[in-house]
């Protein structure tokens, strides 16, 4: 199942690769793209985990960019 996400408050390009490379390692998703000129989030994961999967994401996401918001 692939999902696209608005971000809001993603303040470096630096930011977007560590997220970036910290979902990927997370056990389920099978490719991820963060953009930080367009402010998206594309996840690539298992469709009957994906809730679950999301949660790991919401939480890289914030111990690599405390501030920046996944509109989910």
């Amino acid at each position: 199942m692939k999902k696209r996400y608005n971000l809001t408050d993603l303040d470096c390009a630096n930011c977007a690769a560590k997220m970036e490379t910290a979902i990927k390692k997370i056990d389920g998703v099978k490719d991820a793209t963060v953009s930080f000129m367009s402010q998206k989030m594309t996840i690539d994961a298992d469709g009957e985990r994906f809730d679950e999967i999301m949660k790991k994401v919401v939480a890289v996401c914030k111990m690599v960019e405390p501030d920046c918001i996944i509109n989910l």
